[in-house]
């Protein structure tokens, strides 16, 4: 007989949280790969799933990298220390990457959006950050009109 691996609440490794409006929102140029820094408890209630991204948003403060407005929930399983749901967290970039993020920010006029939070194989939570443009009315009804196209194609192939 085999045995069945146990399902446990938490997320070794893998996507914990992801913004899927942004990709609708935003015309992705770029993406870079950025540690976070959290304390214990984030952690877990982040492993159990839980977090939001959707209105998360990365810029700088004081010279340094910070994410602001991610939504952790408060980990209830009897830990003492509370933290702050909503609070600024900063990010972990090389001095290239942060200098690459800067100049995009204040030169072309582009923004940094948060694009998912996941676990590496070490177990370290990381954010994948997408230097974007925001996209016009129309480019989203293109980019829906598209999708929808290669629906239709791909079900009239299917059933030829």
């Amino acid at each position: 007989m085999s045995k069945e691996k146990k399902k446990s609440a938490f997320i070794s490794h893998g996507i914990a949280a992801q913004n899927r409006k942004a990709r609708h929102d935003y015309k992705i140029l770029s993406t870079v790969e950025a540690g976070i820094v959290l304390k214990g408890v984030e952690v877990k209630s982040l492993r159990l799933g839980r977090a939001q991204l959707t209105e998360a948003w990365a810029g700088e403060r004081d010279g340094e990298l910070f994410l602001f407005n991610l939504y952790i929930p408060e980990y209830q399983s009897g830990v003492l220390s509370r933290f702050d749901v909503r609070g600024m967290r900063k990010l972990l970039v090389k001095r290239k990457e942060r200098n690459q993020i800067f100049g995009a920010i204040s030169r072309e006029r582009q923004t940094i959006v948060p694009l998912d939070i996941f676990f590496n194989d070490r177990g370290l939570a990381k954010v994948t950050l997408g230097i974007a443009e925001g996209k016009q009315k129309a480019d989203k009804r293109q980019a829906a009109a598209a999708r929808d196209w290669q629906r239709d194609k791909a079900r009239l192939l299917r059933n030829r």
